[in-house]
């Protein structure tokens, strides 16, 4: 009996019971929302202009497709991936993690892609001021480098995130880049011996290519009867190849100006993956800098994000892309967000798209088709 036969069957029900509500955490999330609020002041005065507060600097957005594959077993033909062969059109966005416009000669940070598939089937999750249903059905899938979160839930969040929002934006890059300098040694001591350190990391990531990278929801989802996380990892020869390419930001927007080079040339595919939980101790929902063990779960392909070549970073697109919200809070029902963290962005995300949008002075929209993004 092979390994996947073996645990098939013992996956982990989902229920709303797997949730641990704290009795005050609306009060917390209430506070990150003010608190990162303030810091998106903070930067908006810097650079005069409203940014977001986190993924802030594109480096790519582009059209794809997401493809489901052909034949999957039960227990991963779920929500958006139950009809076999099924594609999606999607919008992919790519950028670094601050909420600042930071020169990528001198700072490297965590790097993220944020998903909105257009037209997706079945029933909407229901969220107070989020966007979906107002002509269009998507489902919103934001990931980041790094397989866990950097804290386990909202409280600890907020705590964590103080610094970032009080302080950081009153530093200069310099500054800023004499950090990244040092915490990137650090983790490169530290990824040697098979350690690494995501706060270090989150000062001082690895000059990597951004599309040779693998990227996870660190969070866990409801994925339909289960629950699981996803992650985005690269499969084309030319993206793995860049995996072994030194790579050194050629200016200030060396990250746009390398994804830009590489589009305009090659195709890129990612596989689509799920790792479905199998115990609620050893795959704790409440704990997002819990890394599931792969020798119990491993991620397993479910469709292929395509992203043919194209000019992965236009003006018209620039501005289009400004206008919209990726949030947890545009999802199907089936694939609702889970954990303390989650349920602290579905409260911030709306709140602060809301606050971007009025001072952007930009209708609330949804996409519903991929004809609106410019070509």
């Amino acid at each position: 009996m092979s390994f996947l036969a073996e645990v098939a069957g013992h996956y982990l029900p989902y229920s709303d019971a797997l949730e641990t509500i704290e009795p005050d955490e609306h009060e917390t999330f209430e506070k990150i929302a003010q608190l990162m609020g303030h810091g998106a002041d903070t930067v908006h005065a810097k650079y005069k202009r409203p940014v977001r507060i986190s993924h802030a600097k594109a480096h790519g957005v582009v059209r794809a497709k997401l493809r489901v594959a052909q034949e999957l077993p039960p227990e991963l033909a779920q929500g958006l991936f139950a009809k076999a062969g099924r594609e999606y059109d999607v919008i992919v966005r790519l950028a670094h993690t601050p909420g600042e416009l930071l020169d990528d000669r001198k700072v490297s940070t965590p790097r993220g892609i944020a998903m909105k598939i257009l037209g997706v089937p079945g029933e909407l999750l229901q969220y107070p001021g989020q966007e979906n249903g107002a002509g269009a059905a998507n489902q919103d899938f934001v990931f980041d480098t790094g397989k866990a979160f950097i804290a386990p839930g909202a409280r600890s969040f907020l705590q964590a995130f103080k610094p970032n929002a009080e302080i950081a934006p009153h530093l200069s890059d310099t500054t800023k880049g004499v950090v990244s300098d040092l915490s990137r040694g650090t983790n490169a001591v530290l990824h040697a011996v098979g350690l690494n350190s995501g706060k270090l990391d989150f000062f001082g990531h690895p000059f990597l290519h951004p599309l040779s990278e693998q990227y996870y929801s660190q969070t866990p989802y409801r994925y339909g009867t289960y629950v699981a996380k996803f992650g985005i990892l690269p499969t084309t020869p030319g993206l793995l190849a860049l995996d072994n390419q030194a790579f050194e930001p050629k200016d200030e927007n060396g990250l746009r100006t390398d994804v830009r080079e590489f589009l305009a040339q090659h195709d890129a595919e990612y596989a689509f993956c799920v790792q479905l939980a199998t115990d609620a101790e050893k795959m704790p929902i409440e704990d997002a800098t819990a890394e599931w063990p792969e020798d119990v779960s491993p991620y397993r392909q479910v469709a292929s994000l395509v992203i043919p070549r194209q000019d992965a970073y236009t003006p018209e697109r620039a501005a289009y892309v400004e206008g919209l919200s990726f949030s947890p809070a545009h999802a199907l029902a089936a694939h609702r967000p889970l954990g303390s963290l989650n349920r602290a962005r579905l409260y911030a995300y709306t709140v602060l798209s809301a606050k971007r949008r009025e001072e952007l002075g930009a209708a609330r929209r949804e996409p519903a088709s991929i004809d609106e993004v410019p070509a």
